[in-house]
């Protein structure tokens, strides 16, 4: 599969002098990461158009679902054998060009700060200053396992969204340092997602995956 890049950069503003700034500053940092979270839980189900973008500027498309908690399913354009399916306990990856299926727990990625509505965002995320008031990053990684990589979380401030926010995208640093930006278009939110949604069919000759 190939791993995509972003030509995205985050600009970060030099710290307050004054005390009473740093303390509006950190305040208005805990309400940023606070409002994220909202809107983690507050999403039931999602769909999204997505783009992704490698470091030379070819992109691939795809429809993005995803169904709290923990299902998410990347349905890419047709042509390209690849399909990548959360089920709520881990995230598969089927390349059905060359019947090679693989697996891993959704908590050893990346993506897991997004579609576990569970965790303490405020323990693992911190906001990034973009210059833009109306736009809200927040780069996850757990300390403990730095090994499960990192995501930078775009959202813009929208009444019509889940906590006043939408998804814009994201950038994700996996353990191998392979860099995968996603930008969204075309969100909807509450709509009805079937779980079979997120069955796969195995392409291995030896048989069919649960779930096929």
């Amino acid at each position: 599969m190939k791993r995509m890049i972003a030509p995205l950069i985050l600009g970060l503003a030099a710290a307050p002098v004054l005390m009473p700034a740093a303390t509006a500053f950190a305040q208005q940092q805990q309400s940023d990461l606070s409002r994220v979270s909202a809107y983690i839980r507050g999403v039931t189900t999602m769909t999204a158009n997505f783009t992704q973008t490698d470091r030379n500027g070819q992109t691939l498309t795809g429809k993005l679902t995803i169904k709290q908690p923990g299902k998410i399913r990347f349905q890419y354009q047709k042509g390209v054998p690849l399909l990548i399916v959360g089920d709520g306990k881990a995230l598969t990856m089927i390349d059905y060009e060359v019947r090679q299926v693989q697996r891993w727990p959704i908590g050893n990625s990346p993506l897991g700060a997004l579609i576990d509505p569970s965790k303490d965002l405020s323990k693992f995320g911190k906001v990034i200053q973009t210059g833009d008031p109306s736009v809200i990053s927040v780069q996850a990684r757990d300390p403990r396992r730095p090994e499960f990589g990192t995501i930078t979380m775009i959202f813009k401030r929208d009444p019509s969204g889940p906590a006043g926010l939408q998804l814009y995208g994201w950038v994700a640093l996996d353990s191998q340092n392979n860099r995968t930006s996603v930008r969204l278009s075309n969100q909807a939110y509450g709509v009805p997602v079937a779980d079979s949604t997120f069955r796969w069919t195995d392409p291995r000759p030896k048989g069919r995956a649960a779930g096929g």
